[in-house]
Protein backbone atom coordinates (compact mmCIF):
# COMPACT_ATOMS: atom_id res chain seq x y z
CA UNK A 1 0.00 0.00 0.00
CA UNK A 2 1.52 3.39 -0.80
CA UNK A 3 1.81 6.14 1.42
CA UNK A 4 -0.99 8.76 2.21
CA UNK A 5 -0.19 12.28 2.67
CA UNK A 6 -1.25 13.64 6.26
CA UNK A 7 -3.73 15.81 4.61
CA UNK A 8 -5.52 13.20 3.05
CA UNK A 9 -6.18 11.31 6.02
CA UNK A 10 -9.15 13.57 7.50
CA UNK A 11 -6.16 15.28 9.35
CA UNK A 12 -6.83 19.28 9.54
CA UNK A 13 -4.25 22.02 8.76
CA UNK A 14 -4.11 24.16 12.04
CA UNK A 15 -6.03 27.38 11.20
CA UNK A 16 -6.84 30.72 13.47
CA UNK A 17 -10.31 29.42 13.28
CA UNK A 18 -9.37 26.26 15.31
CA UNK A 19 -7.96 28.45 18.58
CA UNK A 20 -11.39 27.79 20.62
CA UNK A 21 -11.14 23.47 20.06
CA UNK A 22 -7.95 23.50 20.50
CA UNK A 23 -7.64 25.58 23.39
CA UNK A 24 -10.46 23.87 25.02
CA UNK A 25 -7.94 20.64 24.96
CA UNK A 26 -5.32 22.68 26.88
CA UNK A 27 -7.46 24.50 29.55
CA UNK A 28 -8.86 20.87 30.58
CA UNK A 29 -5.46 19.21 30.92
CA UNK A 30 -2.92 22.25 31.13
CA UNK A 31 0.72 21.40 29.06
CA UNK A 32 4.03 21.57 30.99
CA UNK A 33 5.71 21.76 27.95
CA UNK A 34 6.30 24.69 25.96
CA UNK A 35 4.71 23.48 22.59
CA UNK A 36 1.86 23.02 23.49
CA UNK A 37 -0.33 26.04 23.46
CA UNK A 38 -2.61 27.41 20.67
CA UNK A 39 -0.29 30.96 20.05
CA UNK A 40 2.87 28.66 19.69
CA UNK A 41 1.30 26.05 17.35
CA UNK A 42 -0.13 28.66 14.96
CA UNK A 43 2.72 31.19 15.15
CA UNK A 44 4.93 28.55 13.83
CA UNK A 45 2.77 26.89 11.36
CA UNK A 46 4.67 28.07 8.21
CA UNK A 47 7.66 25.90 9.18
CA UNK A 48 5.96 23.09 11.40
CA UNK A 49 2.89 22.45 9.39
CA UNK A 50 0.89 20.79 11.90
CA UNK A 51 -2.53 19.02 10.88
CA UNK A 52 -4.66 17.59 13.74
CA UNK A 53 -7.72 15.75 14.92
CA UNK A 54 -9.66 15.01 17.52
CA UNK A 55 -9.76 11.31 18.51
CA UNK A 56 -12.34 10.19 21.15
CA UNK A 57 -11.17 12.06 23.93
CA UNK A 58 -8.11 13.22 22.63
CA UNK A 59 -6.74 16.07 20.63
CA UNK A 60 -3.87 14.43 18.44
CA UNK A 61 -1.54 16.61 16.20
CA UNK A 62 1.38 15.96 13.94
CA UNK A 63 4.01 17.97 12.71
CA UNK A 64 5.88 18.01 9.00
CA UNK A 65 8.69 20.48 8.89
CA UNK A 66 10.54 20.99 5.70
CA UNK A 67 13.62 18.49 5.01
CA UNK A 68 12.28 16.30 7.95
CA UNK A 69 10.46 13.42 8.45
CA UNK A 70 6.91 13.93 10.03
CA UNK A 71 6.56 12.92 13.89
CA UNK A 72 3.79 13.55 16.02
CA UNK A 73 3.75 15.92 18.95
CA UNK A 74 2.04 13.94 22.44
CA UNK A 75 -1.58 13.68 22.53
CA UNK A 76 -3.42 15.84 24.62
CA UNK A 77 -6.50 14.26 27.04
CA UNK A 78 -7.18 12.16 29.95
CA UNK A 79 -6.26 8.64 31.54
CA UNK A 80 -4.41 6.30 29.50
CA UNK A 81 -2.28 8.21 26.65
CA UNK A 82 -0.88 4.91 25.06
CA UNK A 83 -3.89 4.26 23.01
CA UNK A 84 -3.76 7.71 21.43
CA UNK A 85 0.10 7.41 20.96
CA UNK A 86 -0.75 4.00 18.77
CA UNK A 87 -2.80 6.00 17.04
CA UNK A 88 -0.63 8.72 16.26
CA UNK A 89 2.10 6.46 14.75
CA UNK A 90 -0.04 4.49 12.65
CA UNK A 91 -1.06 7.78 10.94
CA UNK A 92 2.43 8.42 10.41
CA UNK A 93 3.28 5.12 9.16
CA UNK A 94 0.53 5.40 6.70
CA UNK A 95 2.42 8.60 5.43
CA UNK A 96 5.28 6.57 5.15
CA UNK A 97 6.93 7.79 7.82
CA UNK A 98 8.44 6.54 10.80
CA UNK A 99 6.45 6.60 14.29
CA UNK A 100 7.50 8.92 16.14
CA UNK A 101 6.53 11.20 18.98
CA UNK A 102 8.53 13.78 20.18
CA UNK A 103 8.48 16.61 22.72
CA UNK A 104 6.88 14.59 24.98
CA UNK A 105 7.32 16.00 28.52
CA UNK A 106 8.00 13.90 31.94
CA UNK A 107 4.58 14.21 33.33
CA UNK A 108 2.55 12.57 29.94
CA UNK A 109 5.64 10.23 30.09
CA UNK A 110 4.21 8.49 33.19
CA UNK A 111 0.83 7.98 31.20
CA UNK A 112 2.14 5.92 28.34
CA UNK A 113 2.95 1.99 29.00
CA UNK A 114 6.56 1.48 28.92
CA UNK A 115 5.86 -1.86 27.21
CA UNK A 116 4.31 -0.19 24.27
CA UNK A 117 6.59 2.49 23.81
CA UNK A 118 10.66 3.32 24.31
CA UNK A 119 11.50 6.69 25.32
CA UNK A 120 14.63 8.58 24.88
CA UNK A 121 15.45 11.76 26.37
CA UNK A 122 15.75 14.78 24.02
CA UNK A 123 17.36 17.13 25.85
CA UNK A 124 18.15 19.73 23.79
CA UNK A 125 14.13 20.18 23.53
CA UNK A 126 14.47 20.48 27.31
CA UNK A 127 12.72 23.51 29.08
CA UNK A 128 14.22 25.58 31.11
CA UNK A 129 11.75 27.20 34.24
CA UNK A 130 12.94 29.98 36.52
CA UNK A 131 10.78 31.12 39.74
CA UNK A 132 9.46 34.06 38.61
CA UNK A 133 10.28 36.20 41.63
CA UNK A 134 13.74 35.48 41.41
CA UNK A 135 13.68 37.11 37.85
CA UNK A 136 12.28 40.18 39.08
CA UNK A 137 14.44 40.54 42.14
CA UNK A 138 18.35 39.03 40.65
CA UNK A 139 18.77 39.02 44.35
CA UNK A 140 22.11 37.70 45.55
CA UNK A 141 25.64 36.15 44.59
CA UNK A 142 23.78 34.14 42.01
CA UNK A 143 22.64 37.13 40.11
CA UNK A 144 25.53 39.77 40.65
CA UNK A 145 26.46 39.87 37.38
CA UNK A 146 22.53 40.03 35.77
CA UNK A 147 21.92 43.03 38.24
CA UNK A 148 24.78 44.87 37.12
CA UNK A 149 23.81 44.68 33.60
CA UNK A 150 20.31 45.66 34.70
CA UNK A 151 21.67 48.29 36.39
CA UNK A 152 24.40 49.63 33.49
CA UNK A 153 21.44 49.61 30.91
CA UNK A 154 19.35 51.66 33.39
CA UNK A 155 22.34 54.47 34.33
CA UNK A 156 22.86 54.73 30.53
CA UNK A 157 19.47 55.17 29.27
CA UNK A 158 17.39 57.05 32.59
CA UNK A 159 14.75 58.10 30.07
CA UNK A 160 13.63 54.42 28.96
CA UNK A 161 10.06 53.05 28.80
CA UNK A 162 8.47 50.40 29.44
CA UNK A 163 4.68 49.58 27.28
CA UNK A 164 3.12 46.85 27.58
CA UNK A 165 2.21 45.44 23.53
CA UNK A 166 -1.24 46.49 22.17
CA UNK A 167 -2.34 47.03 18.33
CA UNK A 168 -0.45 50.61 18.29
CA UNK A 169 2.71 49.56 19.17
CA UNK A 170 2.60 46.73 16.66
CA UNK A 171 3.60 48.07 14.15
CA UNK A 172 6.56 49.79 16.05
CA UNK A 173 7.55 45.97 17.14
CA UNK A 174 7.84 44.84 13.41
CA UNK A 175 9.80 47.29 12.37
CA UNK A 176 12.47 46.82 15.34
CA UNK A 177 12.75 42.92 14.38
CA UNK A 178 12.98 43.57 10.78
CA UNK A 179 16.23 46.07 11.73
CA UNK A 180 17.33 42.94 14.30
CA UNK A 181 16.87 40.60 11.22
CA UNK A 182 18.71 42.85 9.28
CA UNK A 183 21.69 43.20 11.30
CA UNK A 184 22.05 39.46 12.09
CA UNK A 185 21.19 38.90 8.34
CA UNK A 186 18.07 36.35 8.79
CA UNK A 187 17.90 36.21 5.12
CA UNK A 188 21.02 33.74 4.98
CA UNK A 189 20.18 31.67 8.20
CA UNK A 190 17.38 29.37 7.76
CA UNK A 191 16.37 28.95 11.36
CA UNK A 192 16.50 33.19 11.91
CA UNK A 193 13.96 33.46 8.96
CA UNK A 194 11.67 30.86 10.11
CA UNK A 195 11.80 32.88 13.36
CA UNK A 196 11.32 36.07 11.72
CA UNK A 197 8.36 34.56 10.15
CA UNK A 198 7.03 33.19 13.51
CA UNK A 199 7.36 36.78 14.91
CA UNK A 200 5.45 38.36 11.47
CA UNK A 201 2.83 35.99 11.85
CA UNK A 202 2.32 36.04 15.86
CA UNK A 203 2.18 39.87 15.72
CA UNK A 204 0.14 40.56 12.46
CA UNK A 205 -2.46 38.41 14.49
CA UNK A 206 -2.05 39.81 17.67
CA UNK A 207 -5.58 40.85 18.66
CA UNK A 208 -6.47 37.18 17.82
CA UNK A 209 -4.33 35.36 19.24
CA UNK A 210 -3.96 35.33 23.62
CA UNK A 211 -0.01 36.16 23.88
CA UNK A 212 0.82 39.43 25.46
CA UNK A 213 3.77 41.36 25.18
CA UNK A 214 6.40 44.20 26.39
CA UNK A 215 8.70 46.80 24.76
CA UNK A 216 11.24 49.04 26.26
CA UNK A 217 11.66 52.45 24.26
CA UNK A 218 14.77 54.51 24.30
CA UNK A 219 13.91 58.28 23.07
CA UNK A 220 10.64 56.63 21.66
CA UNK A 221 11.76 54.12 19.99
CA UNK A 222 11.29 50.11 20.54
CA UNK A 223 14.26 48.64 20.91
CA UNK A 224 13.54 45.44 22.96
CA UNK A 225 10.23 43.24 23.85
CA UNK A 226 9.37 40.17 24.66
CA UNK A 227 6.08 38.13 23.87
CA UNK A 228 4.66 35.19 26.39
CA UNK A 229 1.62 33.81 27.70
CA UNK A 230 0.14 31.45 30.35
CA UNK A 231 1.32 28.38 30.03
CA UNK A 232 -0.83 26.24 32.59
CA UNK A 233 -2.09 28.18 35.97
CA UNK A 234 1.26 27.84 37.59
CA UNK A 235 3.62 28.89 34.91
CA UNK A 236 3.86 31.64 31.90
CA UNK A 237 5.83 30.86 28.86
CA UNK A 238 7.86 33.36 26.83
CA UNK A 239 8.14 32.24 23.55
CA UNK A 240 10.07 35.29 21.52
CA UNK A 241 12.48 37.58 23.67
CA UNK A 242 14.53 40.20 20.69
CA UNK A 243 16.92 42.83 22.02
CA UNK A 244 19.13 45.74 20.18
CA UNK A 245 22.86 44.24 21.06
CA UNK A 246 24.10 47.58 20.99
CA UNK A 247 22.29 49.23 23.84
CA UNK A 248 24.18 47.13 26.53
CA UNK A 249 21.96 46.02 29.22
CA UNK A 250 19.06 45.42 27.82
CA UNK A 251 18.27 41.74 27.42
CA UNK A 252 18.63 42.12 31.11
CA UNK A 253 16.47 44.84 31.25
CA UNK A 254 13.87 43.28 29.20
CA UNK A 255 13.94 39.71 30.71
CA UNK A 256 13.53 41.71 34.04
CA UNK A 257 11.02 44.61 33.60
CA UNK A 258 8.79 41.64 31.49
CA UNK A 259 9.05 39.13 34.37
CA UNK A 260 7.96 42.13 36.90
CA UNK A 261 5.08 43.59 34.75
CA UNK A 262 3.35 40.52 33.11
CA UNK A 263 4.11 37.48 35.14
CA UNK A 264 4.71 38.31 38.69
CA UNK A 265 1.28 36.54 39.64
CA UNK A 266 2.92 33.26 38.17
CA UNK A 267 5.08 31.24 39.99
CA UNK A 268 7.09 29.56 37.23
CA UNK A 269 8.78 31.60 33.75
CA UNK A 270 9.45 28.58 31.14
CA UNK A 271 12.10 30.22 28.66
CA UNK A 272 11.45 27.08 26.44
CA UNK A 273 14.31 25.05 25.40
CA UNK A 274 18.38 25.49 24.04
CA UNK A 275 17.81 22.96 20.83
CA UNK A 276 21.66 22.44 21.81
CA UNK A 277 23.40 25.34 21.01
CA UNK A 278 25.98 26.27 22.82
CA UNK A 279 25.31 29.95 23.37
CA UNK A 280 22.09 29.92 23.68
CA UNK A 281 22.55 26.77 26.22
CA UNK A 282 24.87 29.48 28.69
CA UNK A 283 22.82 31.72 28.49
CA UNK A 284 19.98 30.38 29.95
CA UNK A 285 21.46 28.62 32.35
CA UNK A 286 23.52 31.69 33.38
CA UNK A 287 19.89 32.86 34.71
CA UNK A 288 19.86 30.06 37.03
CA UNK A 289 16.76 27.69 36.19
CA UNK A 290 15.09 26.14 38.98
CA UNK A 291 14.44 23.28 36.88
CA UNK A 292 14.31 21.75 33.25
CA UNK A 293 11.07 20.06 31.89
CA UNK A 294 12.43 17.07 30.30
CA UNK A 295 11.31 16.04 27.07
CA UNK A 296 11.25 12.20 25.64
CA UNK A 297 11.10 10.53 22.01
CA UNK A 298 9.00 8.26 21.83
CA UNK A 299 8.94 5.08 19.44
CA UNK A 300 6.65 1.79 19.03
CA UNK A 301 8.55 -1.25 20.62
Amino acid sequence: MSPAPLESQGLKPLELADKQAINAFLRAHPPQTSELTFTNLFMWRGYYRPVWRVWGEYLLIWAQPPGHEAFALPPIGPGDLTPACRELCRVLEQAGAAPSIQRVGADLLERISPEAFAASLDRDQSDYVYLSAELIALAGNRFHGKKNHLNKFRKAYPGHEYRPLDAGLVAQVLAMQQDWCTLKDCASDVSLANEDQAIYEALSNFEALDFVGGAILVEGRVEAFSLGEALNPGTAVIHIEKANPALAGLYAAINQRFAAEAWAGHTYINREQDLGLTGLRGAKESYNPHHLVDKYTLTPR
